[in-house]
């Protein structure tokens, strides 16, 4: 069974900065595509950034351009998320997931994490 375990999500003050980790239970996902989605009530899981398995590729939404910086250290089968100037709007639940395609759908990724909370006060 595949597990990520994500961490680094919290409160913050509009502004500010968190990195969020998300590690892989099995080196078999070390190559793969990994992406952070992020999700609010009542609302679709949006995609928010994606790196492709050497790390050479990248994508973001539009609204994180500039502010976000998804990276990854394969060794240690792992994906980040470095977010700065951390805006009220951020706030969601963010979820890693892995999938084999480069795509900006929830329905190309296979696994995905329990998700953790990033709260951004005005």
């Amino acid at each position: 069974q595949v597990l990520l375990v994500e961490s680094g999500g919290g409160l913050v003050q509009a502004g500010g900065s968190l990195r969020l980790s998300c590690t892989a239970s099995t080196r078999t996902l070390s190559t793969y595509v990994k992406a952070w989605f992020r999700q609010t009530p009542g609302k679709e899981r949006e995609y928010v950034a994606a790196i492709s398995g050497s790390g050479a590729r990248t994508s973001y939404l539009d609204s994180v351009k500039g502010r976000f910086t998804i990276s990854r250290d394969n060794a240690e089968n792992t994906v980040y998320l470095q977010m700065n100037n951390l805006r009220p709007e951020d706030t969601a639940v963010y979820y890693c997931a892995v999938g084999s395609d480069f795509a900006i759908g929830a329905q190309r990724y296979n696994y995905w994490g329990q998700g953790t909370q990033v709260t951004v006060s005005s």
